[in-house]
């Protein structure tokens, strides 16, 4: 057969998920491959695939994507070497691609034995602890793979070296239903002879108090305890096993006095024992180890990446407060810890301590809550000291440093960055420099929450698993990162803690409130939406299979909870979160009515469940869920819409629902709905009316009813409440409130007050999809939607995205009256393309593709304004609504806040009949300013008629 590298080359191979290693954790890993070609239009007729065992297996079609494991299951330890070649229609062959090493890091049925293990007497509740043992190898290793979990977190050294990179290992699962066990090969670590296998442990998550204020309390265990099992394998074909258990040694005098997520950690290097992880190391001060008991639940091998340190930021500038205190700016609101490098005497403390923010040049701590976000560090004096935390993290910007005699030297101190270790997979650009800044925010909120678990906030006393910022948070994670994986292992706990509590999805995943779990509309629809999202962004069919009992079971508990009515009525709900006119102190005090997001909820979650059914092939239960859709579908209408398309409850979130969801009677009621909700946009002044539920919708429903030009006014909104209000701020991630910090510098007096909160940050998906135009048209972007939408404003956006199949791209700019439309699409994949301001389709292959298309005609030029124009004429007219804000605000700031908060830009009034409150004296100023305005148009005087 020949070849034509030219032509077409196979660029990566992965099995399964993770993009961070090549271990699998089933013994039939899928397999997927991109391809790169310069022949256009390429599309695979076939691949062949082999695993180093001399065989070749022949895969027919265009699959490349999580395609079936075609070779004889993977043993335990097993390793295979995997490589693909693939065949164009065209006839055009690749060569062979680079191997990879497929490990089998799962254990046989029944092979775990290593019990926990831990400290007989501890000192103190969630006591950091070190363990040891020693071991020989009287023969040569072949291999030697450790498996370890634990109750807490755990590093190991064999004979003094580290195993691994990882942190915060094995993560937080919920530990009574589900353990993971990491896999390492530490073959090069071990000697012929005598080795040492040391353990540091702290408790981490397992010890951590959970719950609010005065509630919190530990949920799992008072101690942590850890669990290794070494497998050796000698040349001579004989295995042995060192397992955890009463003849390991065991400390509390380790250097870690104390570790907690919440509170940080205190190290003190006088305390440090050194040799301690080598052979030959003096333990007889240490006791026995306490075994535990049996590890249970069985551990599990990981199937989402491990945590590791991805970057590093240097400090932007030391900062002497008004109180005197050493604060170090580091320029970005990031998720790790510090690493600082000092010399001093013995026994000398440093403290360290954490915030996001600035309060009036102090460190902004009140968001914290019982969070201490403090580490402690006592140096040994043995002259220069390098020290990291081990078992914590902290969300920051921020670090104050006390207890330092003298100058700091800047570069002694570096912020290191911890995340899930998942490729970056998506990038967006524009002409907008606020809006790249926001879109940039969203990335870092994404890369600080998804540590181990999608969590609300990394900072104070939560940092939880909430269902409803991962629900609609999940289709921006999917483009912005390889986070299939991640969220995949996620699911595994949401499935375990859904069933334990009879089918509902709780509040947060895993589960550590008091109380049984109960039942809330967008927060236990994750159980449907992950799964969807997964299968539609990353062509994972597979997901939506494991998890299909769940989601049925969701599904079930609602329209048990919905009853003959099929409406989800009358129940706890936490509705439009944090609407931006809720009292700070009453975050579910929504403009929507919590039954209609309920009970839209309750739709689309059946739909998704009869969606499922139709891609497994269950017809029964497409049918029967197909049935009870259709019922709620009549229903909502019925109780919700009117014929007009008005809704009962009148506010933003309702009709960005409905739209989005498909709850509407027809086509011609959907364009009402969209219109209604544009002219509430515009009424509210082009700020933000919506909460967590509309915020991810609004854009995205008024862009597919034709008001593009409404969802970019909202986009650009600058005044609060708005995504760019905290980019003027000075923000560098997404904020759980539009006004975290208000305008005097102040923290928001409201008692959740984050400065890194990813959901708000959803609209990025609309960035990608609509604006940029790059969106999936089939599952895993095989075929590839792309409908840019221009903006107002904009020269030019562009989206890029790793898919599946490889990098594609869209995007546009704008030069005088013409648009230009540029796309690549990846090999073996096809596109849809609709151009700009036409009904023009194009059907194209992989390759480069560009149109030019005439451009929208420029707004006309507002004419002159008057006090008897309309208040949707002011608002509509940025320059108008400018001079008479800055008029007000010149006489009376308060008063201009009053004015901007209070006034509904509606056709129906004119801006004069809005300065009842003012006196004459401001309105004669902002008469004089209209005139001003009018005359620099040339539009004449007369404002104020």
């Amino acid at each position: 057969m020949s070849t034509d590298t030219t032509t077409v080359r196979v660029a990566s191979v992965r099995a399964e998920l993770r993009t961070d290693s090549t271990d699998v954790a089933v013994p039939a890993p899928r397999l997927s491959w991109k391809s790169a070609a310069t022949t256009p239009a390429w599309l695979q007729a076939s691949a062949e695939l082999r695993d180093g065992s001399g065989d070749t297996v022949t895969v027919e079609g265009r699959d490349s994507v999580l395609v079936e494991w075609p070779f004889t299951p993977l043993a335990p330890r097993e390793r295979r070497t995997v490589s693909v070649r693939v065949t164009g229609v065209d006839g055009s062959t690749s060569e062979w691609s680079e191997p990879i090493e497929v490990v089998a890091a799962f254990l046989a049925e029944g092979e775990w034995s290593a019990p926990l293990v831990g400290l007989a007497e501890p000192a103190a509740a969630a006591q950091p602890a070190l363990l040891r043992h020693e071991f020989a190898t009287e023969a040569e290793v072949s291999r030697a793979t450790l498996y370890a979990t634990a109750h807490g977190a755990y590093q190991v050294w064999i004979n003094g070296a580290e195993v691994d990179n990882q942190i915060l290992k094995p993560g937080w699962t919920s530990y009574q239903w589900h353990l993971v066990h990491e896999t390492t090969d530490v073959t090069a670590l071990l000697r012929q002879g005598d080795n040492a296998i040391g353990v540091s442990l702290a408790g981490a998550w397992y010890t951590e108090n959970f719950g609010f204020r005065d509630s919190a309390s530990r949920f799992y265990g008072e101690q942590p305890a850890v669990a290794a099992q070494l497998v050796i394998e000698y040349t001579d074909g004989r295995t042995e096993t060192v397992l955890t258990g009463a003849d390991w040694r065991a400390t509390g005098d380790g250097p870690v006095v104390a570790s907690g997520i919440y509170a940080g950690e205190s190290y003190d290097a006088t305390r440090e024992q050194a040799g301690w992880t080598e052979p030959g190391f003096d333990d007889s001060a240490w006791s026995a180890a306490a075994v535990q008991g049996d590890t249970v639940p069985t551990p599990q091998p990981r199937i989402a990446p491990a945590v590791r340190a991805i970057e590093e930021v240097a400090v932007r500038e030391v900062i002497t407060s008004p109180s005197g205190a050493r604060i170090l700016d580091f320029g970005q609101n990031l998720v790790g810890r510090l690493r600082i490098t000092v010399r001093g005497e013995r026994g000398t403390t440093l403290t360290l301590r954490h915030a996001e923010v600035l309060e009036h040049g102090e460190l902004g701590i009140r968001p914290l809550r019982n969070a201490a976000a403090t580490d402690h560090f006592t140096l040994a004096g043995t002259g220069e000291e390098t020290w990291e935390p081990r078992f914590t993290f902290h969300g920051f910007r921020y670090a104050q440093l006390d207890g330092l005699a003298g100058e700091l030297d800047a570069s002694d101190v570096t912020a290191v960055v911890i995340h899930s270790d998942m490729a970056r997979t998506g990038w967006f650009d524009s002409s907008h420099a606020l809006v790249n800044r926001l879109h940039e925010n969203v990335v870092w909120g994404m890369r600080g929450n998804f540590l181990y678990l999608p969590t609300d906030c990394p900072q104070r006393d939560e940092r939880l698993g909430w269902t409803g910022d991962i629900q609609v948070f999940s289709p921006t994670a999917s483009f912005l990162y390889e986070a299939d994986a991640f969220l995949t292992g996620w699911l595994v706990d949401l499935a375990l803690e859904q069933k334990a509590a009879d089918g509902v999805v709780p509040f947060i995943i895993p589960s550590v409130l008091p109380g049984r779990p109960g039942a809330a509309a967008a927060w236990g629809d994750a159980a449907t939406v992950v799964p969807t999202v997964l299968h539609e962004r990353f062509g994972n069919l597979g997901v939506v299979a494991d998890q299909y009992e769940s989601m049925k079971a969701w599904a079930d508990t609602l329209l048990g909870m919905a009853g003959d009515r099929m409406l989800w009525e009358d129940h706890f709900q936490f509705g439009d979160w944090l609407d931006p006119d809720a009292s700070p102190d009453f975050p579910a005090d929504a403009k929507t009515d919590a039954d209609i997001v309920a009970s839209a909820y309750l739709y689309r979650s059946v739909d998704f469940v009869v969606r499922a059914a139709e891609l497994l092939g269950n017809a029964a239960d497409a049918a029967r869920y197909g049935e009870l859709r259709s019922r709620i579908h009549a229903a909502f209408l019925a109780e919700y819409v009117a014929e007009s398309g008005r809704m009962m409850s009148d506010a933003q979130t309702g009709y960005a629902t409905a739209i989005m969801f498909g709850l509407y009677r027809d086509e011609a009621q959907r364009l009402a709905m969209g219109a209604r909700l544009a002219v509430l946009v515009r009424s509210a002044g082009y700020r933000i009316g919506t909460g967590f539920v509309g915020t991810p919708l609004i854009t995205d429903a008024l862009t597919d009813t034709g008001h593009a030009d409404t969802a970019a006014r909202l986009l650009t909104q600058t005044e609060n409440p708005s995504w760019l209000y905290p980019v003027t701020m000075g923000a560098t991630t997404i904020w759980e409130r539009w006004d975290s910090m208000l305008e005097d510098g102040t923290i928001n007096p409201g008692e959740m007050t984050s400065f890194n909160h990813y959901a708000l940050g959803a609209v990025a998906d609309w960035l990608h999809r609509s604006v940029a135009g790059l969106a999936p048209a089939e599952p895993g972007y095989r075929t590839l939607r792309i409908q840019p939408h221009l903006l107002d404003g904009f020269d030019h956006a562009t989206a890029t995205h790793d898919t599946p199949y490889g990098i594609a791209t869209a995007g546009w700019v704008r030069d005088g009256d013409t648009v230009t439309v540029s796309v690549v699409i990846p090999a073996n994949t096809t596109a849809v393309v609709t151009l700009p301001g036409t009904d023009d389709v194009h059907e194209v292959g992989s390759g480069e593709h560009q149109w030019t298309v005439g451009a929208a005609a420029a707004p006309v030029a507002p004419g002159a304004v008057t006090t008897e124009s309309s208040l949707a004429a002011v608002i509509d007219d940025p320059e108008a609504y400018a001079a008479v804000w800055q008029a007000i605000a010149a006489h009376s700031p308060e008063q201009a806040q009053i004015f901007r908060r209070h006034t509904k830009w509606t056709e129906g009034r004119a801006l004069g009949e809005a300065f009842f409150q003012l006196s004459p004296s401001m309105q004669a100023e902002i008469g004089a300013a209209l005139d001003a305005l009018n005359a620099g148009r040339g539009a004449g005087t007369g404002a104020t008629a």
